[in-house]
């Protein structure tokens, strides 16, 4: 009975189990690699390849892996999906404002991002020195800071 697969791993062929399990046999001493040649239909050069390759990727498997989720994987398509979105947002805004164009509409006014700031009322230099004047406010004072301003 095998074992079920874990998420991360692909099920072998039907093929590679049993070459697995040849291998297998040959290094624990229950057949000759003449006769896992034999079994496996392929020549005794080549099953010391297949044999040369099997081990080259057990010691592989055993190699120390570091934890946790490694940068470049999941994160580089990501990244590519990220920048072809976009791509695509740029190119439907530039649609959008030729549209508008075509068509006579006025854009509608772009929302600021924080928008809980309360618009401040445009005062012109002039305005606000004629106000101090009306008031009677002191005019050295009223020069000063209006050439600060």
């Amino acid at each position: 009975m095998t074992k079920p697969a874990s998420s991360g791993e692909k099920e072998a062929s039907r093929d590679a189990r049993k070459m697995a399990a040849v291998l297998l046999e040959v290094l624990a001493g229950l057949r000759t690699p003449l006769q896992a040649a034999e079994l496996l239909q392929v020549s005794l050069p080549r099953y010391y390849q297949l044999e040369s390759r099997a081990l080259s990727g057990f010691v592989a498997a055993c190699e120390a892996r570091p934890k946790g989720r490694q940068p470049g994987t999941v994160n580089s398509a990501l990244r590519r999906d990220n920048e072809r979105l976009k791509r695509d947002l740029t190119r439907q805004q530039s649609l959008v404002r030729l549209t508008q164009r075509t068509v006579g509409v006025t854009p509608p006014p772009s929302v600021k991002a924080d928008s809980r700031k309360r618009k401040r009322k445009p005062v012109v230099r002039a305005l606000r020195r004629a106000e101090q004047l009306r008031e009677g406010t002191n005019g050295v004072a009223a020069s000063s800071e209006v050439t600060a301003v």
